[in-house]
């Protein structure tokens, strides 16, 4: 993959392309510290994937996705920032980015997240051939970024972002966009005809993705029952008896953790994100 970094701070320009390059990730093919600057290199140079930050002097991350979106769609983008607020996270996935990762850098999440990136480019041409096997034309493609988007940014709030099996979930909403189609028990099972993947394997990693969301959504509440992101998601992706399992279980109440349904979570996720459009 080749990849170029916007940042206005050195350092993050440094570590990132340190991290690219001693962990062979890809090849850094530029960088820039100004927004602005960047537009025209980042056109001209055709980078698989950019890291770009959210505030920079003359031209913001966010605005700067948006324009080469819509010239180059095919480039993918990962935000770095230091933005919380979850408002502001959820107007920046709208704007056409990948993942976001919160400052100070962490060097497993970067890699987890290019992986997840590069192999969702890696896949683009096969999930091409299955619309097309399908014969589907009359897909709504305005709507299909923005679903994908909202179901990246609620996967985000779960704290699922980095975990290999959130690839194969997006994955799997892909595939049921590109065929037009809702959630079924065949799903996972179908899809894998199609990319020759064991479907076991691919349950593993998607079960272990989910977990983490538990896990995380018990974490929030035992230090804030009434932290909103527990209130909001909490009980809407999760059965709430799996929910006060995995609390117990932290707090070595019980001897084992909540369970995850992988049908009933994907259903759920779908759901949640056609609500938002």
């Amino acid at each position: 993959m080749k990849y170029y970094i916007v940042d206005d701070d050195v350092n993050i320009v440094k570590i990132l392309t340190n991290i690219i390059e001693q962990k062979d990730i890809g090849e850094v093919v530029g960088y820039s510290y100004d927004g602005e600057k960047a537009l025209k290199d980042i056109i001209l140079k055709s980078p698989d994937i950019v890291f770009v930050d959210f505030l920079m002097p003359q031209k913001d991350g966010n605005s700067l996705v948006k324009e080469i979106k819509t010239i180059k769609p095919m480039i993918n983008f990962i935000m770095i920032s230091q933005i919380s607020d979850k408002e502001l996270i959820s107007e920046v996935y709208k704007s056409g980015i990948e993942f976001f990762i919160t400052k100070p850098i962490n060097i497993i999440e970067v890699e987890k997240v290019t992986a997840l990136v590069a192999e969702k480019i890696q896949m683009a041409n096969l999930l091409s051939n299955i619309k097309e096997m399908f014969g589907n034309t009359e897909i709504k493609e305005q709507s299909k970024p923005d679903k994908l988007k909202e179901i990246k940014y609620l996967l985000n709030m779960l704290g699922m972002l980095g975990e290999k099996g959130t690839g194969d979930i997006l994955l799997i909403c892909e595939y049921l966009m590109n065929k037009n189609s809702d959630y079924t028990h065949e799903t996972i099972p179908e899809m894998c005809i199609q990319i020759n993947e064991n479907p076991k394997i691919l349950k593993q990693r998607i079960r272990r993705a989910i977990k983490k969301g538990l896990i995380n959504m018990a974490y929030l509440g035992i230090e804030d029952f009434y932290n909103d992101i527990f209130q909001n998601y909490s009980n809407v992706f999760f059965d709430f008896e799996s929910v006060k399992k995995e609390m117990d279980y932290v707090r070595k109440k019980s001897l084992a953790g909540g369970q995850v349904n992988i049908d009933k979570f994907i259903e759920r996720l779908i759901l949640q994100s056609q609500d938002k459009f």
